[in-house]
């Protein structure tokens, strides 16, 4: 098949992307980057190549339009986090097509977003579309390991790329979520924020044969069961609300009227506990949240450690700061314990709606059982960056899913893989979006 006939087969486009081992670290995109350069070379499209290292290329791409609107930005990553130590059914990286399933890593996150983009570029070059602002492509590196080659170089050091963009169609949403028989389509329009912390803790150390109560290692115990047993406390945000209000709305009478009630802080932790694992999903949603992941104290077995440190995945929810996250901190573990702030990256404090209802409208057309609502992120996407420079994303990867298909099971899981069909429903709904945008 010609690349000029690409476009009416994003499955195989999501095949060959698979193919490329863009495990990140090292990342060492420029393979996969080129591959899709030459597609859009042969279809007649020009591109340029940006890198902060040259193994490690962004690819931009524009279509014109009738410059009646701003520009429109798509755009995804083609790195993947590490398949390694994973027990496979098949291999991760030959991207085998197996009873209507594309398997292997990136499937989901997010080469098979990528391959539905590239395939609705291609189309809207193959069919003459002229939309009413041109569409601008994007293809990235490093998004798995902070965007510093990716995303951020681009923002950074190339921000007259993105001139007079407002609206972004990125990771991460679009794909179906049963709930109480309903079928939902989140679309991501906000995420929460980076707030990495390191919390450390000193005592008397001393030699590993003659014992020490109520040092270092007992303070951290009981700073981390501390973490462990409370708390952060509930806020409700504007995205927050958006989300509950809309799943409240359509399941209706007492699901809608329970799940209503996380909108009010003085129930929202009876909800989560009453919506049992189901609560796991909404958590992080009202409260900033702390998750200790890396420690380190003596570097010798025979060494008491006088000094202990651990450092905290933080996040922020939308509007919330670094000085709020301190203090709810503070509250919980005392003064003993020294915080330091490690690395925050901001986003917006609300969203812009202003595409939201035209993209929900292309997947109730789509699918008209379907219920578009919008999506609050617990995680982060490149689209933390292309805020700071007044892009709004929309993550808009649409995929109608099986009930039993368990996305989150399988995304940087082993076994990462998606219904072909999927991907095929996805490029149609994103080229529909090309064309109605302005």
């Amino acid at each position: 098949m010609t690349a000029k006939q690409m476009h009416e087969n994003p499955v195989e486009i999501l095949q060959r992307l698979i193919q490329f081992n863009t495990t990140n670290p090292p990342g060492h995109e420029a393979a996969c980057v080129m591959y899709v350069r030459d597609l859009l070379t042969e279809a007649g499209i020009e591109s340029t190549l940006l890198a902060k290292d040259p193994d490690r290329p962004n690819l931009i791409a524009r279509l014109p339009g009738e410059g009646k609107a701003p520009p429109l930005l798509l755009y995804g990553h083609v790195d993947v986090v590490t398949a390694e130590s994973q027990p496979w059914q098949q291999p991760p990286f030959e991207g085998k097509l197996i009873d209507g399933y594309v398997w292997g890593r990136g499937a989901l996150d997010m080469k098979g977003g990528v391959a539905m983009m590239v395939a609705a570029f291609l189309r809207a070059n193959a069919e003459g579309l002229r939309p009413p602002g041109d569409i601008v492509l994007a293809i990235v590196s490093d998004e798995e390991a902070g965007g510093d080659y990716g995303a951020k170089f681009l923002v950074e050091e190339h921000p007259d790329l993105f001139k007079d963009i407002k609206y972004a169609i990125g990771e991460f949403g679009g794909f179906t979520l049963a709930i109480g028989g309903k079928r939902f389509y989140p679309i991501m329009i906000a995420e929460k924020q980076i707030c990495w912390i390191k919390a450390t803790v000193r005592g008397q150390g001393g030699h590993g044969s003659m014992p020490v109560k109520g040092g270092a290692t007992a303070r951290l115990a009981a700073f981390l069961k501390a973490l462990d047993e409370n708390d952060l406390p509930v806020h409700v945000t504007p995205p927050a609300k958006m989300m509950v209000d809309a799943m409240a709305s359509a399941l209706g009478g007492a699901q809608g009227l329970i799940l209503r009630q996380l909108t009010n802080p003085a129930l929202t932790n009876v909800v989560l506990k009453t919506l049992g694992d189901r609560g796991r999903t909404f958590y992080p949603l009202f409260r900033n949240t702390v998750s200790p992941t890396i420690l380190q104290g003596s570097t010798k077995v025979n060494v008491i450690p006088s000094e202990i440190s651990v450092e905290l995945d933080g996040r922020l929810l939308p509007g919330q700061t670094p000085e709020d996250m301190m203090r709810e901190l503070r509250a919980i573990v005392g003064s003993d314990v020294e915080l330091e702030l490690l690395q925050f990256e901001p986003g917006p404090s609300e969203p812009d709606m202003s595409l939201f209802n035209k993209l929900a409208e292309i997947l109730k057309e789509a699918d008209p059982e379907g219920i578009p609502i919008p999506l609050l992120l617990s995680g982060v996407t490149d689209g933390r960056f292309f805020s700071q420079i007044g892009i709004q994303t929309y993550g808009y990867l649409p995929m109608t899913l099986p009930e039993d298909f368990n996305f989150a099971n399988v995304i940087h899981a082993a076994d990462e893989r998606v219904p072909a069909a999927a991907i095929e429903f996805g490029a149609r709904a994103i080229y529909t979006a090309l064309s109605r945008f302005g």
